[in-house]
């Protein structure tokens, strides 16, 4: 489904209600898979997202092939979950790109913990035969530059082994604030937990059992689309629910879109965001605790002409997408050329290119591509999104969202407007 956005015809002052964060729920899923022997209760969990919901189907599997499709967390996530649960005998697999993203530093790591796991196709990537077993703890050594999400998965199942879990990180841990929510998950489920910058220590005991509620916080990657969206139309936008401080490590979006000129007021009802022209000259930041930020923020600034230089983004080529790849061939159609220095940083100094074709956004199936170019319509009337169902993946109401805000979003198949035809005359 490709789809044609046009901006509000008046400034926008909206309310949305973000969805939920599946990097909590997936945590809490597993947590509760755990304390509860695989019990299904996560229905409600399941309901956020695409993700959430393969991550609960896969929780209900004991043999055969489990599928994950696209979904990254689920895969590393449930590798380490299956290898410590007796008794399953599963082969863990996804789509084409799920099977080119490395998984290897966390199997060598929990094959050095007594781990079952085989690949079945390329070494260091899935698909993966897994025999679970009962797992030993004891030093363990990981590069934690990667993915923390290696780190959390090894982690979310070490209480269940039999000695305690010393993790010790080479290099600086990426994206070091999911890991950190994990261990606050951890501890608040009763686990004793010990993380200094050196490394993390886990001693066995039991999760104690879920709330009947869950208290999961508003996504604030999502919310991240929203503050996009307020910088670029000097608008208004209300978020009930999201709040500071969070556990989640996205929530440093409103300091760094503080300097695109986004002001967030936060009362017991949510978060605020208006508009000011007190825009920083330049934006420089290391990105590397917040990656998925990078989309939004370099798409804002190109369209604000404000140049930006951003480190610390390693992770981006090995998410959905290259997104670093992404960035710059679908921003170079908006004209804007963007440069890269290895594969850690991205940034624009302000070079554009001669306009070409309409703009068609590729969305290279992946979920923030699409949200992130979405909201240039304000500045490119009738821009396309392809595929642009790569959304529900962690925000199924998005597009319903910005139509409630103003914003025409039409079936790019359909005729093009007749006030379009007029304004190309």
């Amino acid at each position: 489904m490709d789809l044609r956005i046009y901006p509000p015809e008046e400034i926008i002052d909206t309310e949305v209600s973000l969805p939920l964060s599946k990097s909590i729920a997936n945590r809490l899923m597993v947590i509760d898979a755990i304390a509860s022997g695989g019990q299904d209760g996560f229905a409600s969990l399941a309901a956020i997202s695409d993700d959430t919901r393969a991550m609960a189907a896969a929780l209900r599997e004991r043999s055969g092939l489990v599928d994950v499709g696209p979904a990254g967390t689920a895969m590393r996530f449930l590798t380490a979950y299956f290898a410590a649960l007796p008794g399953t005998d599963v082969t863990l697999d996804g789509t084409e790109r799920m099977r080119r993203r490395p998984i290897g530093p966390l199997v060598d790591a929990l094959r050095a913990l007594g781990a079952d796991i085989e690949y079945e196709g390329e070494d260091g990537f899935p698909p993966l035969a897994i025999k679970g077993r009962a797992l030993h703890g004891g030093e363990l050594e990981i590069d934690a530059t990667i993915s923390s999400q290696f780190l959390s998965a090894i982690l979310m199942a070490a209480p269940g082994f039999d000695t305690p879990l010393s993790l010790r990180f080479r290099g600086a841990p990426a994206s070091e604030s999911y890991l950190k929510m994990t261990v606050a998950l951890m501890r608040s489920r009763g686990i004793d937990v010990d993380m200094t910058p050196q490394g993390i220590t886990v001693a066995p005991g039991k999760y104690t059992p879920a709330p009947a509620t869950h208290d999961i916080e508003p996504d604030w990657s999502a919310a991240a689309f929203w503050y996009e969206i307020a910088a670029i139309s000097a608008g208004w936008v209300r978020l009930p629910g999201l709040h500071s401080p969070s556990i989640q490590g996205d929530s440093v979006c409103a300091s760094l879109f503080d300097r695109l000129g986004v002001v967030t007021e936060f009362e017991d009802g949510g978060a605020q965001l208006s508009a000011s022209p007190e825009t920083w000259s330049r934006v420089e930041a290391d990105m590397a605790d917040c990656p998925d930020l990078v989309l939004p923020l370099a798409v804002t600034c190109c369209l604000l002409s404000v140049p930006f230089r951003f480190t610390g983004v390693e992770s981006l080529h090995i998410k959905e997408c290259d997104r670093v790849e992404a960035l710059v061939a679908e921003l170079r159609r908006l004209t804007y050329v963007l440069y890269t220095e290895g594969s850690g940083v991205i940034g624009w100094e302000g070079r554009r290119a001669p306009v070409g074709e309409a703009a068609e956004i590729a969305t290279y199936a992946d979920h923030r591509m699409a949200m992130a170019f979405a909201p240039a319509a304000l500045f490119y009337p009738g821009i396309v999104i392809r595929d642009a169902e790569v959304v529900s993946k962690s925000y199924p109401r998005f597009w319903d969202d910005l139509r409630a805000a103003g914003f025409m979003v039409l079936d790019a198949a359909e005729p093009v407007p007749v006030f379009e035809e007029e304004n190309q005359q």
